[in-house]
């Protein structure tokens, strides 16, 4: 078994709980009341979505990401 080490993003959302997304991989989002619920659950959603590119002869794609602070004056 490959490991494959991607970044996740957790959002607060405005009515409670988070929004998590992996930025490498097109479409895969999840959400949870909790961190480790959103963690855990889009751990849940990137395994589902390599299994479906396995499934299709796919390669799995390479995380490129760059973060950067901006800084702006208002």
């Amino acid at each position: 078994m490959t490991k494959h080490h991607f970044t996740v993003v957790l959002e607060r959302e405005a009515e409670g709980g988070f929004h998590a997304f992996c930025p490498a991989l097109k479409g895969c989002h999840s959400e949870g009341e909790t961190v480790d619920e959103a963690v855990s659950n889009v751990r849940e959603a990137i395994e589902v979505y390599l299994e479906s590119l396995a499934a299709r002869g796919e390669p799995i794609p390479v995380e490129d990401l760059l973060i950067k602070p901006v800084e702006v004056a208002i």
